[in-house]
């Protein structure tokens, strides 16, 4: 059974860091494009980050470049986001997602494997 599981978000005062992580189990996503997701309540998913299999590339919504980096350990089947000056309107439950594709995407679509989010609370 594939698994996704984030850890590492929590409360964190404006302008502080926090980094998640999702671990995968079940399967290796090393040739795996990786991302993060966010959703807070009312609100549709919103996409983060991703990374293609190689990390090579990475794509950021413009409300988080510059502030957050993602990144992946293949050995570890773990990807990583990196996320510096928070800012309240950061507050979300975050989501990682893998796809059987090799790219970086931003469309929630083609991602086949979710995990079950952290909350990243971000007070002022």
């Amino acid at each position: 059974q594939v698994q996704l599981v984030e850890s590492g978000g929590g409360l964190v005062q404006a302008g502080g860091s926090l980094r998640l992580s999702c671990a995968a189990s079940g399967r290796t996503f090393s040739n795996n494009g990786k991302g993060w997701f966010r959703q807070t309540p009312g609100k549709e998913r919103e996409f983060v980050a991703a990374i293609s299999w190689s990390g090579s590339s990475t794509y950021y919504a413009d409300s988080v470049k510059g502030r957050f980096t993602i990144s992946r350990d293949n050995a570890k089947n773990t990807v990583y986001l990196q996320m510096n000056s928070l800012k309240p309107e950061d507050t979300a439950v975050y989501y990682c997602a893998a796809s059987l594709g090799a790219y970086a995407s931003r469309w929630s679509e083609e991602y086949n494997y979710w995990g079950q989010g952290t909350q990243v609370t971000v007070s002022s």
